[in-house]
């Protein structure tokens, strides 16, 4: 089993920025990747970003390329999604994710074993 716990969330402006941590904890020896995800309200949970927790190897959504970066501490086993330049589009619930093997995928929700809780994100204009 693997716990996922995301904080972080807030309202800011647009131009603004957040940082979220999602702190892990558990069997954290299996996993292999992390990933965010987030769901606007009437909307289906999209893909945001990735990070195999090996190599730190990224992935991003086209929209989001360029604003978001996502990072890991190993030592933490945590991982950080920085948003920079929030857009009102940003707003949603941001859900941090892990799986325990190989998959190419990475951008599909349904290729995660372990979900957080979420944490409310709101950019006002």
């Amino acid at each position: 089993q693997v716990q996922l716990v995301e904080s972080g969330g807030g309202l800011v402006q647009a131009g603004g920025s957040l940082r979220l941590p999602c702190a892990a904890s558990g069997r954290t020896v299996a996993i292999y990747m992390l990933g965010w995800f987030r769901q606007a309200p009437g909307k289906e949970r999209e893909f945001v970003a990735a990070i195999r927790w090996s190599d730190g190897s990224t992935y991003y959504a086209d929209s989001v390329k360029g604003r978001f970066t996502i990072s890991r501490d190993n030592a933490k086993n945590t991982v950080y999604l920085q948003m920079n330049n929030l857009k009102p589009a940003d707003t949603a619930v941001y859900y941090c994710a892990a799986r325990l093997s190989w998959t190419r995928d990475y951008d599909r929700r349904h290729e995660y074993h372990y979900w957080g809780q979420g944490t409310q994100v709101t950019v006002s204009s």
